[in-house]
């Protein structure tokens, strides 16, 4: 339980002084858009590139990986189900199944995975699927539903090819891949550079979803739908860890180390960079808010439940 407290108290730390900063008006009644271009922009792609390029791609092999990714996607239906029921449009409904389904891997995840399973390597196969797979899908979706569709078949299939260059964090994480894929490496002070800027992703991030969270006076709180959030908080929390732990034992035959990391990392609550996401397509943000915090506070419990019931921890 230390082990959890230690790795989540960085993430309410920087929450509370984005709130604070909101609150007191100490970085203006722009910061929040501001920061969340920054973060999608500029910081995010550099933080994706950086790690993409030093992670052998060979970890997709593991066997668990399946298991995750059996869960992810039950996850995403259930997700997508919830936002159909609420009458949701494409783009918001893409929101909702990032809520259900996209594990917090990065801040969250490298100590979980260090701390709790004894490595952080665990968590490297689980950025890169959600990286390299599951984030080019979503962008694909919110970018088509929310842009100015071209007319004609071969005008959308330009612009759709040409969307790793108009979306930094796909464009980051796939030459990320590519470097990886050939061995290559930025020069000394070009790789220094980008560690600095994406050293900064997580906690600008962490600091926007703070500043989402105070609303300035004379204006009504936004409030999402209950039973939608309710929903993409349990198949987050619940949902999502029980189908891992279904499809490894059950089909895959995991045992021990492999079966505990496909449930735990399945178990993540649900990443800030929905948040950023969302708010920068103008798509369900404060589901995608919501769900960030309420899913965060309950995996405290449903971590612990798990890695003491699969003898991690």
């Amino acid at each position: 339980m230390e082990a959890l407290v230690s790795a989540f108290a960085p993430i309410w730390a920087l929450t509370a002084v984005g709130w604070l900063a909101g609150r007191t008006g100490l970085l203006g009644a722009d910061a929040e858009a501001v920061l969340g271009r920054f973060v999608f922009h500029v910081s995010m792609p550099a933080a994706l590139f950086t790690v993409v390029a030093r992670t052998d791609l060979a970890s997709f092999a593991d066997r668990w990986v399946l298991a995750f990714a059996a869960g992810t996607l039950v996850a995403s239906v259930l997700g997508l189900a919830a936002g159909l029921r609420a009458e949701r449009s494409t783009a918001e409904r893409t929101v909702a199944v990032m809520a259900a389904g996209y594990v917090n891997s990065g801040n969250l995840g490298i100590p979980v995975a260090a701390q709790v399973l004894g490595s952080a390597s665990f968590a490297a196969p689980v950025l890169l699927f959600q990286v390299l797979l599951v984030t080019p899908v979503l962008l694909t979706v919110l970018d088509a539903s929310t842009g100015t569709a071209p007319p004609g078949p071969a005008a959308r299939l330009r612009r759709l090819a040409m969307l790793p260059l108009r979306n930094p964090v796909i464009l980051g994480a796939g030459l990320g891949a590519l470097f990886s894929a050939e061995g290559w490496h930025l020069p000394g002070p070009l790789a220094h550079s980008a560690d600095l800027l994406g050293a900064a992703a997580v906690p600008t991030a962490l600091v926007t979803l703070g500043l989402s969270l105070h609303t300035p006076p004379g204006t009504a709180a936004q409030r999402p739908d209950r039973g939608e959030l309710g929903v993409a908080v349990l198949v987050k929390t619940v949902g999502q860890p029980l189908a891992a732990l279904a499809v490894g034992a059950l089909l895959l035959h995991l045992r021990g180390p492999q079966l505990r990391a496909a449930v735990l990392m399945s178990a993540l609550p649900t990443a800030q960079n929905v948040y950023v996401y969302a708010r920068l397509y103008g798509a369900a943000p404060v589901l995608a808010r919501s769900a960030v915090l309420a899913s965060t506070v309950l995996s405290m419990l449903t971590l612990s439940v798990i890695a003491w019931s699969l003898g991690g921890g």
